[in-house]
Order: structure tokens, then sequence, then C-alpha cells
């Protein structure tokens, strides 16, 4: 069994709260330089950089999880990962039938570019990736189920967009792989706000939005080797992998 460093959370200039620096490119050569292995690609209610970073970090040697933080109508933050490239178009066309459709508005949300590898724009998302789609969480949950892809509610910790800030509490019948905590807690302190969880698979990410925030969190994927079924198994605890959070097992 080897370790692998996994940053399962990272933006870039495609979600509005992106800085302008976090690049396709440049976030695939920061990652690689601070030694990840697995990085997460979760773009707010957006696939459409996934497929460009996932070539990028491949020459890298990074392996690539890619999704999308998806918001419920409830408006919590969901991180949604696909198994492939089929089922990763069918996460976007199911976000692009639910999201509500409001223009984007730059100079006051943020710009929402897709570029090339080199850098150069491509395009503009035109309607706010923001928002919320018109479904719910046990709803979205049971999307990703159905697709065969990963599914885990994120910073469940924060005071907003959480399952915490916005239900009151983390359901404890609620289908779902892992939770993810942020920086800013550990599991320990999760579950001794919600001693139903101790059984529970946790993940911690940085959530980068800038380039100085990648990997300022990150989890450690004990597998056999570099794939989603390999992440899957983790994620359970099955077949001898497993997952532990920064604060339970950090390497250098």
């Amino acid at each position: 069994m080897k370790a692998f460093r996994a940053d399962l959370h990272l933006h870039t200039v495609l979600s509005p709260c992106g800085d302008l620096e976090m690049s396709p490119a440049r976030l695939v050569e920061q990652a690689h330089l601070l030694g990840l292995n697995i990085i997460g690609i979760t773009h707010h209610n957006s696939t459409k950089h996934a497929p460009l970073v996932e070539k990028l970090a491949n020459k890298k040697g990074i392996f690539t999880l890619c999704g999308a933080e998806v918001t419920s109508k409830e408006e919590v933050h969901l991180l949604c990962f696909m198994p492939n490239e089929e089922r990763l178009k069918n996460l976007q066309n199911y976000i692009d039938e639910h999201l509500k459709k409001i223009p984007n508005k730059p100079n006051y949300f943020g710009e929402q570019l897709l570029v090339n590898e080199k850098e150069e724009i491509l395009n503009e998302e035109p309607y706010l990736l923001i928002n919320a789609l018109d479904q719910d969480v046990d709803e979205i949950s049971a999307f990703v189920y159905e697709q065969g892809g990963i599914f885990i509610p994120a910073h469940i910790d924060r005071a907003t967009f959480s399952l915490t800030s916005q239900l009151g509490f983390v359901p404890p019948d609620l289908k779902c792989h892992a939770y993810e905590i942020s920086k800013h807690t550990t599991k320990e302190q999760m579950i001794g706000t919600a001693p139903y969880l101790k059984n529970a698979c946790f993940i911690q990410s940085s959530d980068a939005h800038y380039i100085t925030d990648v990997a300022s969190a990150f989890s450690v994927m004990h597998l056999e080797e570099l794939t989603f079924d390999e992440i899957k198994k983790a994620l359970a605890g099955i077949d001898g992998r497993f997952c532990t959070t920064l604060a339970q097992n950090s390497i250098s």
C-alpha cells in the first residue's frame, strides 16, 4: 500500500471567486511543486475546466478527480466527482438543466473564464455559477450515486454553505462517501459535535481559490494504485485501503 497526498477541493479562474492567477496550468504546476499526487477539480456548478486540468496533471504524474462543487437548493455545497468523461458530461448536463439562469455581473461577483493551457481566454460563462440548483441535497446525492460517482458534502464545519449552516446539523441518514472538513478544524473536533459520525470517513481539503492556498490542507489516501475505484475503496475503508486527514497523518 502506498500513501498519496490528495487535495480534493480546488478552483480555477472558472469559478467567479477564483483568483486570476488560478489558471489550470498554474494550478497544476503548484500542485506538482507541493507534492500532491491527487487533485480534485471542483468549480462552482461547472465541470468545464476539469478535462484540461486532467490533461495537464497527467503530464506531471498527478491523478485528477473530475467533478464540480454543486450547490443544492438549500445552498449546501457538495463535491461531486465522476468516474469517466461520459459521466462527467452527464453531470454537466444535470447542472445545466437545474441551475437557475441568472446573468453574472463580473464587476460584482468576479469573472468566470474558460482558458486554454497557454492561459488564453476562450470564453466566459454568462450565467452566475454560484447560484443554487433547483435540486435538494438528497436528489443530488441520488444522481451522483446513479452515475457511479463520488459524493462528499463540502466543509461541513463551516458557518456558511455547509450542511451544518444550512440544515442545522449533519443528517445521519445522508448517503455519501465521506465528509469534508476545512483546515480550521479536525476530525476529532467534528466528531465531538456530532458523535454519530464517529465511523464516517473524513477528508480535509484546501478549498483553494488562490495559488498560495493549494495544499494548505490535504488528506492522505492509502492505495495500491492511482485510480478512481481505488479512491472509492479508500473512502469506504475496504480491502485495506483507507484515508486519513492531515491532522492525523502528515507525510514529508
